[in-house]
């Protein structure tokens, strides 16, 4: 029997029984649209951590002080870093930009309104290294580090506590009871990791550390590199760099950490990416009982129709072609299946995204994950059924009523 002959009664077979086709089908739609629906919510987790990491800066080496130990007890960190660690950073090759930075906590205020904010002490190039805009007034230059002037920029939400919807730019503001004219604010930036630039107060890292806080030390550096793949080069070389200021002999641990962005990236895909999996393999199990289904429903329709699996091999019919009939229709069935679960998966992926908040993407290769799996799982599952009606003795199935 040819190709087109057999998908053409398997076809009609199907269609003849509309309602145990559907039933059949609806086990490898559920299965499919769960899969797909996981994956969409594991690529747009993968996105949105992504993201969140890429908008603390690109291409970045951040450099803390290392922990202190004593025995087996972690102390607070070691204050190593210093303002010269900085500039012998920017003078490595493929280095576009170093940004010193210091933190601390105080109490800022505008007239009778106050907020604790989280005060940075940060050079000039921090804005451009850590993709962060001045939406009114300017940010800083060289020379307000060194002048060590008493100039603020307000992240958006420390802008809106102090002055609520004035313009901010030209006043004067008192932090830890210092008095600071206010040249700048942030553009509204949201979470970024733990923290969020919109609560932040930013002042020259030379005011920082000898106005208001009285610290020579710095809490990290920002390296911004040119080409990421060469973060790990860079990361080796920065540490040999370090090591040799730091006076550190062979075999003595560092005093201070160096992670690159593409670490965390990569951490976090890592991360993602089991999680994904793991959901996934919970979902796929939905596939397994919808190829139950399909083999349980497939056993019954032979049982139905030996009359007339007798009839057609008495007309002719070869035992290869009553197995390719049951053949294709389980894998037609479970291709029709498979379409419709991915339409249902596309559905509930956008649906989570608009009422649940979630970012989801539906993958590329889910169309052919869909595709490949539901062949798969028709083949599979239709070979018993499809072998059961191929070995049936013409004689005792013309016998059938």
């Amino acid at each position: 029997m040819l190709i087109r002959e057999t998908v053409r009664t398997a076809w009609r077979s199907l269609v003849t029984n509309r309602l145990r086709t559907a039933l059949t089908a609806l086990g490898m739609v559920i299965g499919v649209g769960a899969v797909i629906a996981v994956l969409a919510i594991g690529e747009g987790a993968k996105s949105s951590v992504e993201g969140r990491i890429r908008a603390m800066g690109s291409n970045l080496l951040t450099v803390r002080p290392a922990r202190g130990s004593f025995a087996a007890v972690r102390s607070a960190r070691v204050e190593t870093l210093v303002r010269g660690d900085a500039e012998a950073l920017a003078e490595l090759d493929g280095v576009t930009a170093v940004s010193a930075e210091n933190v601390g906590s105080a109490q800022v205020r505008y007239r009778e309104n106050n907020t604790s904010s989280t005060i940075y002490g940060v050079t000039s190039d921090y804005l451009s290294i850590r993709s962060l805009d001045v939406a009114v007034g300017i940010g800083f230059s060289e020379s307000d580090d060194l002048e060590r002037s008493r100039v603020a920029v307000l992240g958006a939400n420390v802008a809106r506590d102090l002055f609520g919807r004035s313009s901010p730019v030209g006043e004067r503001i008192q932090i830890a009871g210092v008095g600071f004219s206010v040249i700048g604010v942030l553009a509204a930036k949201g979470d970024v990791g733990y923290t969020s630039p919109d609560d932040y107060v930013l002042v020259p890292l030379g005011t920082h550390q000898g106005v208001l806080f009285g610290q020579s030390f710095l809490a990290s550096i920002s390296v911004q590199i040119e080409d990421e793949s060469r973060s790990d080069e860079i990361l080796a070389r920065a540490e040999e760099l370090l090591r040799l200021r730091h006076r550190l002999r062979p075999g003595a641990p560092d005093d201070f950490e160096i992670r690159s962005q593409t670490e965390m990236l990569e951490t976090m895909g890592a991360i993602t990416g089991t999680f994904t999996a793991l959901l996934g393999s919970v979902a796929a199990v939905s596939l397994l009982v919808g190829g139950i289904g399909i083999m349980n429903i497939m056993l019954v329709s032979v049982r139905e129709r030996t009359r007339e699996i007798g009839v057609r091999m008495a007309v002719g019919a070869r035992r290869r072609d009553i197995l390719m009939q049951f053949l294709v229709e389980s894998v037609v069935v479970s291709i029709f299946g498979g379409l419709l679960g991915l339409l249902l998966g596309w559905a509930a992926a956008l649906a989570i995204a608009r009422f649940g908040g979630w970012e989801t993407i539906v993958p590329s290769y889910a169309y052919a994950l869909a595709l490949g799996v539901s062949i798969g799982v028709g083949l599979l599952f239709g070979v018993g059924p499809a072998r059961s009606a191929s070995r049936l003795d013409p004689v005792e199935a013309l016998r059938q009523e």
